[in-house]
C-alpha cells in the first residue's frame, strides 16, 4: 500500500535460487548410490553388511529405479545417519566421510563462515562436497581394482575431474567425468546382500561417455 512504513523498495527481495533440474538431482543420486554400494563391501562388514545399513541402500536403489528421487534421497540420507552411529567407527577414510556431519554445538559467532555472504557460504560447501566425493570415488575405484573388478578405463575420467577441480572449477567439467566413473562403479559392483559371499568380478561393460 502506498505510504506504508518500512515497505521494501521494488526489486529489493533477491530471487529464490533455482531448483536443480530433475536430471541434476538424478545424477547426484547416482553418485551417492555408487559410492555407498562400494562402502557396504568394505572389510568393515566382513562380507555381510548389517540389515539396518543395507535396507536404506536397497530402498534408495528401488526408489531411483522407479523414478522416485525424493525417496531415494531420503533413504541415502538415512544411510548417512546410520553410518554416523558410534558402533561403526572402524569405517576407513575417506568412506567415513559418507556419514552425516554432526558438528559440535557452538555459538554461531564462533564459525567464521557465518560472517560470509550466503552465496560464498554455499560455494564453500559445494566445493567441500565435490572434494569429498572425488576422494571417495577414487577410493572406490581403488577398492574395485584390488578386488578384481577392472576399472582401468575409469582412471582417465577421474583424472580429468581432479584436474578440472584443481583448476578451480566446480561445474560440468568436473561432474561429467565423475558421472562416468560413478556409472561404471554402479554397474560393475553388484549390490551386497545379507550374508553375501566374497565379491566376484563381474563382466566389465564400457563406461558412459563424459
Amino acid at each position: 500500500m502506498p505510504g506504508a512504513p518500512n515497505r521494501p523498495p521494488e526489486g529489493a527481495v533477491p530471487p529464490a535460487p533455482a531448483a536443480p533440474s530433475p536430471d541434476e538431482r538424478a545424477r547426484k543420486v547416482v553418485r551417492r548410490l555408487a559410492v555407498c554400494r562400494v562402502a557396504l563391501w568394505l572389510d568393515t562388514w566382513k562380507g555381510a553388511p548389517p540389515a539396518e545399513l543395507l535396507a536404506p541402500l536397497e530402498k534408495a536403489e528401488a526408489s531411483f529405479a522407479s523414478g522416485d528421487l525424493g525417496t531415494a534421497e531420503t533413504s541415502l540420507d538415512l544411510l548417512s545417519v546410520r553410518f554416523a552411529e558410534p558402533r561403526w567407527t572402524s569405517m576407513p577414510l575417506p568412506f567415513r566421510n559418507l556419514r552425516v556431519n554432526i558438528p559440535a554445538p557452538q555459538p554461531p559467532a564462533w564459525d567464521p563462515e557465518n560472517a560470509l555472504p550466503a552465496d560464498q557460504r554455499e560455494a564453500l560447501r559445494a566445493h567441500r562436497a565435490t572434494e569429498t566425493l572425488l576422494s571417495i570415488l577414487s577410493a572406490s575405484v581403488a577398492w574395485a581394482d584390488a578386488h578384481g573388478i577392472s576399472c582401468a578405463d575409469v582412471l582417465a575420467p577421474l583424472e580429468l575431474a581432479r584436474s578440472a577441480f584443481a583448476a578451480g572449477t566446480n561445474d560440468a567439467s568436473v561432474f561429467g567425468p565423475m558421472d562416468a566413473a560413478a556409472d561404471a562403479l554402479r554397474v560393475r559392483v553388484r549390490m551386497p546382500a545379507r550374508g553375501a559371499p566374497a565379491h566376484a568380478a563381474p563382466v566389465t561393460p564400457a563406461i558412459r561417455e563424459a
